[in-house]
């Protein structure tokens, strides 16, 4: 499989937009597109994983650290880890989950 991610990265007016790259039983990989303003409450995940910012402008709050959503940034994320998002411009990452 594939995939150009960039050709797939589409803004919508308000809120996120999401597509399901990769799901399987081992690995959930989504691309994860947030137009500008949009916030992301805090929140967690039973599983590990990684969040690879394509483009925008935004951030990423983990436990309680921000860190600046920028193209190329890559954060992990252990299971259980309290986060949020906002994207200050239109924001697009991918989002790969391991499935426990």
């Amino acid at each position: 499989m594939s995939e150009k991610i960039n050709e797939l990265v589409e803004y919508p007016k308000k809120g996120i937009l999401s597509k399901d790259i990769v799901k399987n039983d081992k690995l959930n990989i989504t691309l994860f597109c947030m137009a500008k303003g949009t916030e992301i409450s805090e929140h967690t995940s039973t599983k590990q994983g990684f969040v690879y910012v394509i483009e925008g402008n935004g951030i990423f709050n983990l436990a309680g650290k921000d860190i600046s959503m920028s193209a190329g940034v890559f954060i992990y994320m252990k299971e259980n880890a309290v986060h949020s998002l906002k994207a200050n411009e239109n924001t697009s990452f991918i989002l790969a989950l391991a499935n426990n």
